[in-house]
């Protein structure tokens, strides 16, 4: 398990726009959240150690999210083809595993991935009401294989500063995971 941080995004950036299919096939585009309190957007992906190791903990910090206003989004941007995996079917049984109750989308193009400079997953971005980067990192300090209980607790503390309209720490540790796996490019 090669550790991949993530880009850690300038605070304050703009929610990068997206729509794209989720496990249906309807169309979630990041306009459908422009009334939300908030919105947590997170790169996952079913084989992943890493969100494996946290995504049952996951689950219920976003379904306590979604109780409370804030949206919360799931993306797969990995390339199926080297992770087969992680296509659709794989990314239904996750959502039946783990009991995620938010849109899982599918960025078969990986450009939504490319415009957050997502790295890894699990990879995590907090946005508030006005759509502004509010927290990007961990979930927790817990890793496949430590002592650490996984408890939420990074993200858990950002969204309720924002939730209590205080400032979100600008303190922040990047989320460890595994790597996007990107397409090759295709010579020209």
């Amino acid at each position: 398990m090669a550790l991949t941080p993530s880009s850690m995004v300038g605070l304050g950036t703009p929610l990068p726009a997206f729509n794209l299919p989720d496990l249906e096939g309807r169309s979630v585009s990041s306009s459908d959240f422009a009334a939300s309190t908030g919105l947590l957007v997170a790169f996952l992906c079913p084989h992943c150690p890493y969100v494996r190791h946290i995504r049952s903990e996951f689950a219920r910090v976003a379904a306590d999210l979604q109780r409370r206003g804030i949206a919360v989004v799931g993306i797969n941007s990995n390339d199926v083809a080297s992770v087969p995996e992680d296509g659709p079917d794989g990314m239904r049984q996750e959502v039946r595993e783990a009991g995620y109750t938010f849109p899982y989308l599918f960025d078969e193009s990986q450009a939504v991935a490319r415009a957050f400079q997502a790295a890894c997953t699990p990879d995590l971005f907090l946005f508030d009401n006005r759509q502004k980067l509010v927290y990007r990192g961990q979930f927790d300090e817990s890793r496949p294989n430590s002592p650490v209980p996984v408890t939420g607790q990074a993200l858990r503390a950002a969204a309720e500063a924002m939730l209590a309209g205080r400032a979100v720490p600008d303190d922040q540790r990047p989320s460890m995971g595994c790597n996007i796996k990107w397409k090759k490019s295709v010579p020209a």
